[in-house]
């Protein structure tokens, strides 16, 4: 089997096929960072962090480029009214900027927190402003664009595909035109679905940065940064694109239209959308949505039902029981959020753990536990099955099969919780196989395992009694060695008798992971 994805463009299952053997480029919608991101949005990182895991689990060179917006006029979702960057500059008695570090700092503590890998290109709109100048100088030299109201836009009826990502009509396209664009009420204005390249004339007074442009001084549309940065650094052609499901119809769209419109070929071959978060009124619901048509509502700012993942860590929740929580659900089906879910995905992550746990002492591999969780997998090494039992590779096939199967990060999760419970399988071999597992579900399973025997061990040697003044404990120790030394040459007889031995002397032997301790009646 090879990796099948479902790409928005044709709304179908395709193989996928990179532009370069061996390698993948591809481009995710980061933040507009002028508040924090809510776990709604990080949704969208998780998903983009299991495709990124993914192509190193099956031996591709990868290069994951990431935008931050991270100027006031570039928000998305603008209410009437105020730019919500600077109203939060204003708020906050900042500049933009300061605001806009601020928020983007949040954001990356938030995906190290969720074990996210950080993209190998993080780009700022603010550091690629002469990029895109040029770009939409291409743009305009190819006869897509035309001045209005002081602003230049791009006129969609131009490009013969418009649209086609989205697969609306027009009438659909202007009812979600976005309001990111919308200067004013421009008579001018050609068609309803045309957007702003550049700004030199804006609904808000006072903008806190511009620059000169043949145009006149302005800024950038909010669209065409992405086009630009996912050019300079991934070429005028590279393999994926990925954001939320909200981008379809406009922001994408509209990436597309000005990027074609600029070289004249295609610029993406697949479009991956991951769906929305939706908040369960109901608290009874299930988080797969199994309950028949569970009250539900999109989180969002506006609505007040606004979650930060600290929101998650203040109510007692490990930032990995949230991205246990997401796993549990496909990429493309919405998922939904309820604290009754947040308990299932708790209890779920620290059941494993402990599992692992007693695998762990069970087979005395204390020692070696910390090792092997601090290994890494280079691309491909992780699923190969040289020197692994018949049984374990089975275990391996089945999860890469999932993740074949457009990502499918429920049944890829299932097959190592069943490999962990598996008794047919060797210890250190399970172990092996989390590891390797774990390096794309992004748990940090062992490593939390090992932690959690080294404080069993810890407890257990603080709960060892103190026999320093007890004038027998070295014949009773030895006693005690004696008998572990007959268990392991199965000689029970001597074991039993030694037994009989201690409990004349008013011994209690009790068996830790430390090994056997006594103490007297």
């Amino acid at each position: 089997m090879s990796l099948k994805l479902y790409n928005t463009m044709g709304r179908r299952y395709e193989e996928f096929k990179p532009i370069h053997e061996g390698f993948v480029g591809f481009y995710g919608c980061g933040p507009t960072v002028y508040n924090y991101a809510h776990i709604g949005n990080l949704r969208a990182y998780v998903f983009l962090d299991t495709l990124d895991r993914t192509l190193t689990y099956l031996g591709y060179d990868k290069k994951h480029v990431m935008n931050i917006t991270d100027v006031g006029h570039l928000t998305g979702d603008a209410d009437e009214g105020d730019d919500k960057m600077v109203k939060t500059a204003e708020e906050r008695h900042q500049s933009v900027m300061e605001v806009a570090k601020f928020y983007t700092d949040a954001f990356l503590a938030d995906i190290d927190a969720l074990n996210i890998i950080r993209p190998d290109v993080i780009c700022k709109a603010t550091d690629h402003i002469n990029e895109m100048i040029e770009l939409i100088k291409r743009i305009e030299a190819n006869g897509h664009t035309y001045m209005a109201g002081g602003n230049l836009y791009y006129d969609v009826t131009t490009y013969e595909h418009y649209g086609d990502l989205a697969q609306l009509n027009m009438d659909e396209l202007r009812a979600g035109a976005g309001k990111r664009d919308v200067v004013v009420i421009d008579e001018n204005k050609r068609n309803p679905q045309d957007f702003v390249l550049w700004f030199t004339k804006s609904k808000f007074e006072d903008q806190a940065l511009t620059w000169d442009s043949p145009w006149g001084r302005g800024y950038p549309g909010w669209h065409i940064e992405c086009s630009a940065m996912s050019m300079k650094y991934l070429g005028e052609h590279f393999d994926i694109h990925t954001g939320g499901i909200d981008h379809v119809p406009i922001h994408h769209t509209n990436e597309i239209a000005q990027s074609e419109g600029a070289t004249g070929h295609k610029w993406v071959n697949y479009w991956l959308h991951n769906e929305f978060l939706v908040v369960v009124k109901d608290k009874d619901a299930s988080a797969d949505g199994s309950k028949e048509k569970p009250e539900v509502e999109k989180m969002s700012k506006s609505k007040g039902n606004f979650l930060r993942l600290q929101s998650l860590i203040d109510k007692g929740y490990h930032p990995l029981d949230y991205r246990f929580f997401l796993l549990g659900g496909h990429y493309r089906k919405q998922i939904y959020f309820s604290w009754s879910a947040m308990d299932s995905a708790k209890k779920g992550r620290e059941a494993l753990i402990q599992r692992l746990v007693k695998l762990v002492q069970n087979a005395k591999l204390e020692s070696s536990i910390e090792q092997l969780a601090a290994k890494k997998y280079e691309k491909g090494q992780a699923d190969d099955r040289t020197g692994l039992s018949e049984k374990a590779a089975e275990y391996l096939e089945k999860f890469r099969a999932a993740l074949e199967n457009d990502l499918s990060t429920p049944v890829a999760l299932s097959q190592l919780q069943k490999a962990v419970k598996d008794s047919s399988l060797e210890p250190a071999e399970a172990l092996e196989l989390v590891a390797r597992m774990d390096s794309v579900i992004g748990l940090k399973l062992l490593s939390t395992t090992a932690e959690a025997v080294k404080k069993a061990q810890e407890a257990a040697k603080a709960a060892v009694p103190d026999h320093s003044n007890d004038p027998e404990a070295a014949q009773i120790d030895a006693l005690v060695a004696e008998r572990i030394a007959a268990k392991k040459a199965k000689d029970f007889a001597r074991a039993d008798q030694i037994r009989d031995e201690l409990t004349a002397k008013g011994i209690v032997v009790t068996d830790t992971p430390n090994g056997p301790v006594w103490e007297r009646k």
